[in-house]
């Protein structure tokens, strides 16, 4: 039949996007300062964008506007010292909750992508659902704290630029003991910016560091100042 090739197949399609691009890399070899000049310039504008879209959900107001946060998380922090203090001194969402390294950052707001699957789903959208979930959701906080040792903590608060003479005495003496065991902040500080779940046992954390104390042999009246003590420790 008349238009039609030998073998009966059809003509080529006209590909708009291959004579696009064709067009383009004959442009860029035609031009090629110009053309490195505007690859150079979409890069700065796509790595601009990238930079201030990821700063932009690493706010407090973006992480206080899901209606779960606001009413529960956030409501909790402004009764902590973290909130209010006596220096006006304030830790917000992203200080604690956010790496500040840049690839660490990028890592933990993907690893967020899992938070808008509970939140489309409704797991945590009533007081009820939130209090039942808030004691695994905050061993979840804990297990990365002491996984990264504490490091959001650790970059406003550090052992070894504490002033120990300043601290009240039994302050100072725990974080003498913390020193020496490498311990990390999370293991004793769970509930200093949220309130702690109901179930959570203080007593259990005690009872840890108790046993730690006594299996190290370390003398009561090291924490308890006003114990009585021994003959041969009273000059200690």
């Amino acid at each position: 039949m008349a238009g039609e090739k030998a073998g009966g197949e059809e003509p080529p399609q006209d590909n708009w996007l291959s004579r696009r691009l064709g067009r383009l890399v004959a442009l860029s070899r035609a031009f090629p300062l110009a053309a490195l000049a505007l690859a150079f310039a979409a890069g700065v504008i796509f790595w601009g964008g990238f930079n201030w879209t990821l700063e932009l959900a690493n706010t407090e107001s973006f992480c206080i506007s899901c209606h779960v946060m606001r009413e529960n998380i956030y409501k909790d922090f402004r009764k902590t010292v973290h909130f209010a203090n006596r220096t006006g001194v304030r830790a917000t969402c992203p200080d604690c909750h956010v790496p500040r390294k840049w690839s660490r950052k990028v890592a933990r707001k993907v690893a967020a992508t899992n938070e808008l699957f509970h939140w489309l789903a409704g797991t945590i959208d009533s007081p009820e659902k939130f209090a039942a979930r808030r004691p695994a959701l905050a061993r979840h906080v804990w297990r990365n704290m002491e996984k990264s040792n504490s490091r959001e903590c650790r970059n406003c608060h550090d052992l070894a630029s504490m002033a120990a003479a300043r601290q009240k005495p039994m302050a100072s003496r725990v974080h003498g003991l913390a020193r020496g065991w490498n311990l990390t902040c999370i293991k004793c500080h769970q509930g200093i910016a949220h309130i702690l779940p109901e179930s959570f046992d203080k007593d259990a954390v005690l009872d840890d560091l108790h046993a730690r104390i006594e299996k190290e042999k370390i003398k009561c009246w090291t924490c308890h100042k006003g114990m009585a003590r021994a003959p041969e420790d009273r000059d200690q």
